[in-house]
């Protein structure tokens, strides 16, 4: 006899169906690493999450693209809280913890948001060739602040800084050639930011190129937009301080998934948090 598991379509980052970033959420004991691969590659979502069971926190929590795993994934983690809190296994108000390939994560529900810890990179100026990132992106010199040098994060997220929304819009990635440059510099996600916003209350505008992942382009990246506070700080747009720093950033738009991140720092702690909310889209069982 097969496996049934169920397994859920949630969109985080959204209050709204069909905005935000799709990710499929399940319940991981008993399945083998290829079928964890299986299944997010019959999803084909951005990222498929597996929880399972852990000795040091209270999930162990696995993420996959369709093609690999990896180390760290907001939206999916986002997901699996919505999912945990919509299937009763937690209550608002609540704290939980997560084993992950990040290390431990922590977490937190309170009034239909959900809080998730992201690891504090360091962050560097980027010294390779930003020409070659340029014309992979369709952008031009003009498009950047030459002032601000492209940062990259310890885990290969290079941020890029431009001028306003419209070279945003007017992107025309060669993602053949974004791949090879990502594999060449070890920088897995490329992400393009603006200070100018849709709305007047968020503080960025991204865009997140992943082809190193297997995503062309992820609609809203948790991963990218908690360090996003910290490369605006590395800038000298923002300062860290002794108080804590509340932003809000915005992604998809452009692509027809508007999402909204909070992101959290508290220079006491020293512990970087993102934000949002998620809506159920899809429910079912796979059988395999």
């Amino acid at each position: 006899m097969g496996k049934k598991i169920n397994i859920q379509q949630i969109d985080a980052f959204s209050d709204r169906p069909f905005r935000g970033n799709s990710a499929g959420v399940t319940f991981g004991d008993g399945l083998s690493d290829e079928e964890m691969q299986l299944i997010a590659r019959e999803m084909n979502l951005a990222e498929t999450a597996f929880l399972c069971k852990s000795s040091i926190a209270d999930y162990n929590l696995r993420w996959f693209t369709p093609s690999t795993e990896v180390d760290l994934c907001g939206h999916a983690t986002i997901a699996s809280l919505h999912f945990l809190n919509s299937n009763e296994f937690l209550k608002n108000k609540s704290e939980i913890n997560f084993d992950t390939r990040s290390g431990i994560l922590k977490c937190k529900i309170k009034d239909e948001r959900y809080f998730m810890q992201i690891p504090i990179f360091k962050t560097e100026i980027f010294n390779g060739k930003k020409n070659e990132f340029l014309e992979a992106l369709g952008l031009s010199g003009n498009d950047i602040e030459k002032s601000f040098p492209f940062i990259i994060l310890e885990n290969g997220y290079l941020y890029i800084y431009v001028k306003n929304l419209s070279a945003i819009k007017n992107l025309k990635p060669n993602y053949k050639e974004l791949l090879r440059l990502q594999k060449f510099y070890n920088a897995g996600g490329t992400i393009v930011f603006t200070r100018e916003t849709f709305d007047k209350e968020n503080f960025a505008h991204l865009r997140f190129f992943g082809s190193f992942y297997g995503i062309d382009e992820d609609p809203v990246t948790g991963s990218a937009n908690g360090p996003l506070l910290l490369v605006l700080n590395k800038l000298g747009i923002i300062k860290i301080g002794n108080e804590e720093i509340n932003l809000s950033f915005e992604q998809g738009d452009i692509i027809g998934r508007r999402g909204r991140i909070g992101v959290h720092f508290s220079p006491k702690d020293n512990e970087l948090f993102i934000s949002g909310q998620a809506i159920t889209v899809l429910k079912g069982e796979m059988i395999f």
